[in-house]
């Protein structure tokens, strides 16, 4: 891992959140490569109570507890993955849900993926874009470093394009603003 992400990724899910909006998630399926650039994002972490890591490490959540640069692949409501980017220091539960990706390559893989859904609803929620990058329960705890999943960091985007609000769909812990955005950005999930 280059110093670089290893800076990024180490710090604090909150931190790392926002750092992460604009870059890319690099994907190799059977030989072809689904590109889809980062625009959406969610931080979580053990002292949170809407964290998979609040009650603790389980079985479940023991990859949120590892070293950071690790995928966390989950499954909820019986249908859909959800894909995070482990954060912070080993030993402390923390995680980025990605959200949404701008689609950047691969586009016609995704839409088979998606079964034919038009290009602004490919990748606009996290089950989504684990649908069309088809990102599964296989990739849990796998080395963003290397394929078939790669995390790419691009230079930071200014703040003043990245919005800062609430998060979606949780009943706990609703008012902290954890969820990130690239403003006026036609693939983000809900603004």
């Amino acid at each position: 891992m280059s110093n670089e992400l290893k800076n990024i990724l180490n710090a604090p899910a909150e931190v790392a959140a926002s750092r992460l909006i604009g870059s890319d998630l690099i994907r190799e399926v059977n030989g072809q490569k689904i590109i889809g650039r980062i625009v959406e994002t969610e931080a979580y972490d053990e002292a949170d109570a809407a964290s998979h890591s609040y009650r603790g490490e389980t079985a479940r959540t023991k990859i949120m507890f590892g070293q950071a640069g690790f995928l966390y692949v989950y499954f909820t409501y019986g249908m859909h993955y959800c894909c995070n980017i482990v954060t912070g220091p080993a030993g402390q539960g923390s995680a980025v849900l990605i959200r949404a990706l701008e689609p950047l390559l691969g586009i016609d893989l995704m839409t088979r993926n998606r079964k034919g859904r038009s290009i602004n609803e490919l990748t606009n929620g996290p089950a989504k874009l684990c649908e069309a990058m088809q990102i599964d329960k296989k990739l849990n705890g796998h080395d963003l470093t290397s394929s078939p999943l790669k995390l790419v960091v691009n230079p930071a985007i200014h703040s003043s394009q990245i919005v800062k609000t609430t998060r979606i769909g949780i009943s706990r812990a609703k008012d902290a603003e954890l969820r990130f955005y690239l403003k006026a950005n036609n693939f983000v999930s809900k603004t």
